[in-house]
């Protein structure tokens, strides 16, 4: 079994507009999509779409977290989401018609108290307590410690469960001393969290710190990953555009997925590349492109850089 871990879940909300015009008034012409989001709730989204269900937990809170459990339900992603007091966050999403930009607005979330955390870290070895793999992705909501991951990873290991880590900032950095199994930053999120340019020797950084593995995805330039084993460069077959909203997201899923299976980092990756590629077209975090998926899987290519970690 895969957990993933959304501890700000979110209602994604998309208006339609002719154009988006600063300062000005806007007539919403659609409301095209309305579900349940957050990184961790898109993951599980793209595992349930490959076969593999997995059990969403966070916090949901108020009118909108009732939404959000509504739209799980519908979507039949199981549901351990813990209610808080505070109402759940909206991301808003404008697109306009114009010219297919798009500005989101997101909101902090909902905060969650002392107890409600106390509470939540107590509970949680019981919903890990089956898992193979473990999930963490997304922002911290209000009210949270900046090592609250921590505390979730080490819960995540006792039970026996590998984790896979997927956040930015003070909650990456003060969460590396658990000993996440994979991290996955972006190269802007690495950058922010080591001060390096060169992507290679910044994830060796965070492997310093007490990541056993890092991937880090760089757009169309592929994923890099720097293990224990080996460093490898994987890159898709082709370029697409899209939404890469959601590629980041499908990357996770594939790197859950895998370490559930025992799969070499080789076959991890070309998986995790294959599938996030798979993603960019498509306009919602959470869904991919069955048959690009399908026929991307064979054709990545993979290239070692070395044979072991020597950062």
């Amino acid at each position: 079994m895969i957990v993933t871990v959304t501890l700000n879940a979110a209602l994604d909300v998309t208006y339609e507009v002719e154009a988006l015009i600063p300062h000005g008034s806007h007539r919403v012409t659609g409301v095209p999509h309305r579900r349940a989001g957050g990184k961790g709730v898109n993951v599980a989204r793209v595992l349930a779409a490959l076969g593999r269900p997995a059990l969403v937990t966070g916090f949901a809170g108020g009118p909108t977290g009732r939404a959000i459990r509504d739209d799980l339900r519908a979507a039949g992603l199981a549901d351990a989401l813990v209610p808080v007091a505070d109402d759940s966050r909206r991301t808003l999403t404008v697109v306009s018609r114009r010219d297919g930009d798009a500005t989101v607005f997101n909101e902090p979330g909902a905060t969650v108290s002392t107890a409600e955390w106390d509470g939540f870290v107590d509970r949680f070895p019981r919903l890990v307590q089956d898992a193979h793999v473990v999930v963490l992705s997304g922002s911290l909501p209000p009210g949270l410690p900046s090592d609250a991951y921590a505390d979730l990873i080490r819960a995540s290991h006792q039970a026996g469960a590998a984790t896979v880590l997927d956040t930015s900032g003070s909650a990456l950095l003060d969460a590396l001393s658990a000993g996440p199994d994979v991290v996955k930053p972006n190269a802007a999120e690495l950058l922010e969290a080591t001060g390096r340019q060169d992507v290679a020797r910044a994830a060796a950084d965070l492997r310093t710190h007490g990541a056993k593995a890092v991937v880090v995805s760089q757009g169309p330039e592929g994923l890099l990953a720097v293990t224990r084993t080996g460093s490898w460069h994987a890159v898709p077959p082709e370029r697409l555009s899209g939404n890469p909203t959601g590629a980041g997201d499908a990357c996770v899923a594939a790197l859950a997925a895998g370490l559930a299976d025992g799969l070499t980092w080789e076959a991890v990756l070309r998986e995790a590349v294959a599938l996030s590629a798979a993603a960019v077209p498509c306009p919602l975090a959470g869904d991919f492109d069955a048959r690009l998926h399908h026929r991307f899987r064979t054709h990545v290519a993979l290239e070692k850089i070395h044979a072991a970690h020597t950062y």
